[in-house]
């Protein structure tokens, strides 16, 4: 058997590391504070993680065999090239759903990690198998380096960038993704040698690199603008923070009239008795959903508020509220015991005539967190 001798392009090795590292950025701020948002909105992040995580390990793939040189021409099945996008994608979104949908435990961001893990290794594999008139031999140190690295990199990344959902730790996350990605790669072809085909096996139809190029191009654009979109917003809140002082050290003129809305001034408008009561938000235990509407309990009684309960997470997670569930909006300040009940929970109030309320799965961790549990 003789093995084809095998060059890469320097340039083209360089842009498919940058291509992982920008995809691991985007896609895991993309799936920065989830908890905050309605399910229908976490399901929607999620995709669009998914999208980015599982589409940049395609192209830094695809971007690196751009640069591979033979002495033969070569082709990709599009069919399969395509399928090992697609993998990629499903198998990352299965992970991301398993760490914001489940309890957070250590095994979840092991399972998750090992779980991308095997993303990258099915879609590194399965497209080398779409080359035509060639077909990769590969050596088992090759294949075993290439586990490793991708199963350890990848728990490393989840493991740094879920422990603790700050800036800092998802730009580690960040970069153990983007290694873990190229190291896969880079340590699979180590070991991985060509030989010439003389026929085709077409599964699907047959693209040139030129066309695959094409498909590429297109991908890396959509993530590159993706990456500048959340890297826009990565850092607002310390520029809020940074701008408001110059804004409160400003003095306006006697004849202005300023009025400056902060959360103090929030009030729920309840409904008793014909009378519209504005209840300030310190005074409620709890909001409840109630059709289109929503039920506010306080330490005393019970009212009707005309606020759906989009509009009350809105107004009121401004002034320090959390979702327990969907349908519940809590003063944390107002708890006065929390019980764990497997995989979810329940908060209880000091007034008696309060009933307790429904801490949901996905709403555990966070409610933990900020009752210091």
């Amino acid at each position: 058997m003789e093995f084809l001798d095998v060059s890469h392009n320097t340039a083209l090795v360089i842009a498919s590391i940058i291509v992982a590292i920008i995809a691991g950025f985007t896609g895991l701020t993309l799936s920065k504070d989830l908890s905050k948002q309605s399910v229908l909105r976490r399901k929607v992040s999620i995709a669009m993680s998914a999208v980015a995580l599982g589409g940049g390990i395609w192209s830094m793939h695809f971007v690196a065999m751009l640069g591979i040189q033979m002495p033969i021409l070569f082709y990709y099945d599009a069919a399969i090239t395509l399928a090992s996008a697609l993998l990629a994608i499903l198998i990352v979104g299965t992970a991301l759903l398993l760490l914001h949908f489940r309890e957070r435990t250590p095994f979840t961001l092991a399972a998750a990690g090992a779980l991308v893990g095997c993303g990258i290794l099915a879609m590194h594999y399965i497209g080398m198998a779409g080359l035509q008139l060639c077909r990769a031999v590969y050596s088992p140190l090759g294949i075993l380096l290439a586990v490793v690295s991708a199963v350890g990199l990848c728990i490393a990344a989840f493991w740094i960038a879920y422990g603790r959902r700050t800036n800092r730790n998802i730009l580690l996350g960040t970069l153990c993704f983007g290694v873990a990605v190229s190291a896969v790669h880079f340590a699979a072809m180590a070991g991985t040698n060509f030989v010439a085909v003389p026929t085709l096996h077409e599964f699907g139809p047959v693209m040139s690199n030129e066309t695959l190029a094409m498909g590429v191009i297109l991908s890396s654009f959509v993530i590159f603008g993706a990456f500048l979109w959340m890297g826009v917003t990565f850092f607002a809140p310390t520029a809020v923070r940074a701008v408001q002082p110059a804004i409160a050290a400003q003095t306006p003129k006697a004849s202005e009239t300023v009025f400056n809305p902060t959360p103090a001034t929030v009030r729920i408008p309840c409904y008793q008795n014909g009378v519209t009561k504005l209840i300030a938000p310190d005074q409620v235990a709890f909001v409840q959903a109630e059709g289109h509407y929503t039920n506010v309990f306080t330490k005393d009684a019970k009212y009707f508020c005309g606020w759906p309960i989009t509009e009350a997470i809105t107004q009121l997670e401004a002034v320090g509220f959390i979702r327990t569930h969907r349908s519940y909006l809590v003063n944390p300040a107002q708890v006065n015991d929390f019980e764990r009940l497997k995989d979810t929970g329940i908060c209880r109030f000091a007034a008696p005539h309060l009933p307790p309320v429904p801490v949901s799965r996905s709403h555990l961790k966070s409610v933990r967190d900020v009752l210091g549990l």
